[in-house]
């Protein structure tokens, strides 16, 4: 039930930001620095493409579930990040670099790996 709740503030978040229209706020490369220097790359991976963390990039959860969700993270997962530790504009700063990240090209785009190749 917890797990649902959750879920429903997340994509509430989500939507009302879609509809508001809200540009990309931040820098991507002042929050590709604080993505190292806070260390997020070592459970999100330095391209936020996951790891022992949840993939995070090309696509970010909207930026207000992200800040909410790094204001009061589940219990047992990462640590909480308060403002006195990043504020809001940091996190936005790094919302913009994970949506800087290109996607993954798929496997039959790399000549090395497409088929008939190997």
């Amino acid at each position: 039930m917890k797990i649902l709740l959750i879920l429903a503030f997340f994509s509430a978040l989500a939507f009302s930001q879609a509809k508001t229209g809200q540009a990309n706020p931040g820098d991507p490369e002042k929050g590709k620095a604080i993505f190292v220097k806070d260390g997020c790359y070592q459970c999100h991976g330095y391209d936020g493409h996951g790891g022992v963390g949840p993939r995070l990039a090309p696509r970010p959860p909207a930026l207000a579930a992200l800040m909410a969700y790094l204001r009061h993270p589940a219990p047992g997962g990462m640590p909480v990040y308060s403002p006195k530790v990043v504020s809001d504009a940091e996190l936005a700063d790094v919302w913009a670099y994970l949506n800087s990240i290109p996607d993954v090209k798929p496997a039959k785009n790399i000549p090395l790996l497409a088929p008939g190749t190997y």
